[in-house]
């Protein structure tokens, strides 16, 4: 979605014209990120450099977004990559997620991870160590808030007394819980209790796919180690789309991606399209290839 930069600042009804546009284009998923603010001199830059992009400057909150291509669209699958778990009380984050769940008519597919800005976490007010931890506790409360009718949560930082809440979501027993993870812990918990995974590649860099495959290893193992079963934990891959590069060489991505076991990716146009009908003739050309 045209969510950052430039890009986020739409006329009334762009948001919504891209959404559907871009469903009746043949797009089969649509998607958004999450960013609070970009630190003037931040303590940790962006994948390891000294500065944060400018395009992070400037964003669309991410369930408004996502609000409004729920209402804009009927088919459309609706996710983030990723919530940035631990800024979010979960009483408050699962309501808003059952809300687009419910709107939808059962179209969200959340995805969630632990970010990397120490001078965001200060501005949600939360701790920025431990955030792994965080995370579980989270995702525990979340699933108690989805399926749970009363639901009660103690934690080590939050606490929900027992309470009715009557809102569940569409999808049953609760939307499937993605997670966004590179490091050996965070494969490892993506394979202990995630329903998928969000991995991603860079273009025109090119797709690792011993590194994929590792990482999947690595999950797949977990998975197996607890139980469960490793071809039920989808992937869907992001790809990050440097500045400049062409329309063929994303196509080309996708499709070494696709013939290699990771048919579902999607397309983070920030940095090479800005309006809609950029964005839009992206959308065209890729689907088209």
């Amino acid at each position: 979605m045209p969510q950052f930069g430039a890009s986020a600042q739409l006329d009334v009804g762009e948001l919504a014209r891209f959404a559907s546009t871009a469903e009746q284009l043949g797009a089969d998923s649509l998607w958004v990120g999450d960013r609070l603010l970009a630190a003037v001199n931040p303590t940790v830059g962006y994948v390891g450099q000294d500065t944060i992009p400018e395009q992070f400057r400037t964003n669309l909150d991410p369930f408004i977004a996502l609000t409004v291509a729920a209402t804009a669209t009927t088919t459309a699958q609706l996710g983030c990559s990723v919530f940035v778990a631990p800024w979010y009380p979960p009483v408050q984050l699962a309501r808003q997620l059952t809300s687009i769940d419910v709107i939808s008519g059962g179209r969200l597919l959340p995805g969630f991870g632990i970010g990397w800005s120490p001078e965001e976490y200060q501005s949600a007010g939360a701790p920025f160590r431990r955030r792994g931890a965080q995370l579980d506790e989270l995702l525990d409360a979340l699933v108690a808030l989805w399926t749970a009718n009363p639901v009660r949560h103690e934690g080590a930082r939050w606490s929900v007394p027992e309470s009715w809440v009557d809102l569940k979501p569409v999808q049953r027993p609760h939307p499937p819980v993605y997670l966004g993870a590179f490091t050996p812990a965070g494969l490892k918990r993506i394979g202990e209790r995630a329903d998928g995974w969000m991995a991603g590649v860079n273009v025109p860099s090119g797709v690792s796919l011993d590194m994929l495959n590792w990482q999947r290893q690595t999950i797949d193992d977990a998975a197996r180690a607890a139980g469960r079963d490793p071809s039920a934990i989808h992937a869907y891959v992001r790809v990050n789309v440097a500045e400049g590069s062409p329309v063929d060489k994303v196509a080309d991505a996708v499709q070494v991606l696709a013939d290699n076991g990771y048919p579902d990716t999607f397309v983070d146009l920030m940095y090479v399209a800005t309006g809609t009908d950029a964005h839009l003739e992206w959308v065209e050309r890729l689907l088209t290839r």
